[in-house]
């Protein structure tokens, strides 16, 4: 069967980078293919539940649910109103579902067998460049699937896509907007158009949100999934440092990346992070997980919340007379009502170090460099220095807002006796004392099971420390119509507790609604008048 137009949106892409950077006008996506038939499923709302029990019945096949995705990424992500949360397409994502189908047609069965699942563009996938929105590794191709990845194969799930974000994660350079590259240009929130989509895992929140696939995952160092989560209205999970896999994923920092979950439900989030954490022999971090083999939807607890105890971050809370405090009231009443013991507690969640850490900055370039360093022979670039130099060299389309971030982390010197060397060990063991140093007395003093903070407000003490922290739809603005969320965090690989309090919050309160329902008028279809 030879390749539909809409299978061919990697290589456009591919090919209109390279004519920009010859400069020649983009090359324009092909549509979809016009045989397509579509299905009775609402994608913008479906769950994982709902689409494994239309697969396992045979009303729908993976392959059709498969194209059914392939069009929505068409109709809304490249056409208008132009979501861009989707940078390219996997070539064989048919062929995945027809073989998913095949399998189930075999009696096998799988937690993901047939479901699609969209990747950030900074996650290895075979067969796909891997590019984290940069057009110095636009035609950067791994050799093997990241782990979380193939993890996610032997589960059944079909790789749909790869999500657009901020480029290398937001640490190229300051003051970038959220969900920009120079590859895959601007991403947009559903919920609001003149809002931030937050970052850097743009694409794969949008993409949860709309319904452009039904699991995405992204990846954090500090904010990246439970900020963009916060911003669309998503489940995210940000999980432990060590519970997923960071080999074969563009890095910035090892102390503090991570990949995990976004997601339209708790329960989607929860059969999603079982399949892909896990044990890596090639991330030491691993080694000390204790969740391996841990089934999280075991977790999905609507009692949950009995018992717990809860400090509530009183930083977090939002100024009075504000329609986010009207939603963090109701919020808190909820869980008071689920059998909560909310506890007000003073938490500093900011650095001590005067100017900041410079932890992200001295492992970037390392840990870049290693990424680099083991691609394929042929690869684009082999370190930062060749990625500054590409971008230079093409400074029209790879440098729009620079890249100082970069730069400043090309001049570490990263010797074992140089100055930046004992500064930056200095400075991690300063995040450690900021963070776990701050979170576990807090907790063990007013017994506490969590701690609740307002949207991605735990993510930068959460990043340095390590820490796993849920975030969960709580409702939005009166006057906006914005997304408001809260956040659980917990101490290390307490993401069985977190799962289970965001599940039980969510079940009792049901706030999330689909970006149409909240701003119908991004999704009407208007023609222009004459």
């Amino acid at each position: 069967m030879s390749l539909t137009r809409r299978q061919l949106l990697a290589s456009t892409v591919a090919a209109s980078v390279t004519g920009m950077l010859a400069g020649d006008p983009p090359v324009p996506v092909a549509a979809a293919a016009a045989d397509d038939v579509p299905i009775d499923v609402d994608l913008e709302t479906a769950t994982v539940a709902e689409l494994r029990q239309l697969l396992d019945s045979g009303r729908v096949s993976a392959e059709s649910l498969t194209r059914a995705y392939l069009d929505r990424i068409e109709a809304i992500s490249l056409q208008p109103p132009a979501l861009n949360a989707v940078r390219a397409l996997n070539p064989n994502a048919l062929a995945e579902a027809r073989g998913a189908d095949e399998a189930r047609r075999r009696g096998h069965r799988a937690p993901l067998l047939g479901i699609p699942v969209l990747l950030k563009d900074n996650i290895d996938a075979a067969g796909m460049p891997t590019t984290a929105g940069s057009v110095a590794l636009a035609h950067s191709r791994p050799a093997a699937d990241a782990p979380l990845v193939a993890q996610l194969r032997r589960a059944g799930a079909v790789i749909l896509a790869k999500g657009n974000l901020t480029e290398f994660a937001n640490f190229l350079t300051v003051g970038m907007p959220s969900g920009y590259s120079s590859l895959g240009g601007q991403v947009l929130n559903p919920y609001d158009a003149s809002l931030t989509p937050s970052g850097s895992s743009s694409g794969p929140a949008v993409g949860a949100a709309a319904g452009l696939a039904p699991l995405t995952v992204g990846t954090e160092t500090s904010g990246s999934i439970l900020s963009p989560s916060a911003a669309n209205s998503d489940v995210g999970i940000k999980p432990t440092v060590g519970l997923v896999s960071r080999t074969g994923i563009v890095p910035i920092a090892a102390s503090q990346d991570t990949a995990g979950p976004i997601a339209k439900t708790v329960a989607d989030a929860a059969v999603l992070l079982t399949a892909i954490a896990g044990m890596d022999p090639l991330d030491p971090a691993t080694a000390a997980n204790p969740l391996v083999g841990h089934d999280f939807t075991a977790d999905l607890r609507t009692d949950a919340l009995r018992g717990a105890r809860i400090g509530v971050v009183q930083s977090q809370v939002p100024a009075a007379g504000t329609d986010n405090r009207a939603l963090w009231d109701a919020a808190t009443a909820a869980l008071t009502a689920l059998g909560a013991a909310l506890v007000p507690v003073a938490l500093d969640t900011t650095s001590s170090i005067p100017g900041g850490s410079s932890v992200l900055t001295y492992e970037f370039k390392r840990d870049l460099d290693t990424y680099l360093s083991r691609l394929p022979a042929g690869a684009p670039v082999r370190t930062l220095a060749d990625v500054i130099a590409f971008n230079a060299a093409h400074a029209a389309v790879a440098l729009k807002f620079g890249q100082v971030q970069a730069l400043a982390s090309q001049a570490i010197d990263l010797g074992p006796g140089s100055a930046d060397t004992a500064k930056y060990l200095a400075d991690r063991a300063q995040d450690l004392a900021d963070s776990r140093g701050r979170i576990d007395p807090l907790m063990a003093a007013n017994g506490l099971t969590a701690l609740l903070f307002a949207n991605g407000g735990s993510a930068a003490i959460g990043a340095r420390a390590g820490y796993p922290s849920i975030t969960v739809p709580a409702g939005y603005q009166a006057g906006t119509r914005r997304p408001f969320n809260v956040t659980f965090l917990g101490r290390a690989f307490s993401e069985p507790t977190l799962v289970g309090y965001g599940f039980a919050f969510e079940q009792a309160t049901r706030l999330r609604r689909p970006p149409s329902a909240i701003n119908p008028t991004l999704f009407e279809r208007r023609a222009l008048s004459r």
